[in-house]
């Protein structure tokens, strides 16, 4: 089976950011999934069961934090890897983020290699 990344974000060129530096995962094996909302993003969680998810906070329809509290807390999905992906760095954001079972949390914006390194630790590349 595949490795798989998820990346849901609300803002497109967000998205297009990480799938562009992680597309060298691809000659790895890696499949990228992308979603545009937390909804869609629950969605793919359910259907693809990915091994790592870049997860924006502030989004419409589901927020990343509820998202999070989904997948970890009341689906027990704990091989989910999930990083929360935010603007807000604050140490309440942090505390939030761990309340809702996050693994990692990045704030945006972002260093591509430190990014690029958890990718590689995550899915063991």
């Amino acid at each position: 089976m595949p490795k798989r990344v998820l990346i849901v974000d609300d803002e497109s060129h967000i998205r297009l950011l990480i799938e562009m530096l992680l597309e060298d995962f691809e000659d790895d094996g890696v499949e990228l999934l992308m979603a545009a909302n937390g909804q869609e993003g629950l969605d793919m969680v359910r259907d693809y069961r990915p091994d790592l998810v870049f997860l924006d906070v502030m989004m419409p329809v589901i927020n990343g934090f509820d998202v999070c509290r989904t997948v970890k807390k009341e689906w027990g999905m704990h091989d989910v890897t999930i990083v929360l992906l935010t603007a807000k760095g604050q140490r309440q954001d942090f505390q939030h983020g761990d309340e809702v079972g996050a693994d990692r949390y990045m704030t945006k914006p972002f260093n591509p290699d430190e990014l690029l390194i958890l990718v590689a630790e995550v899915l063991d590349l």
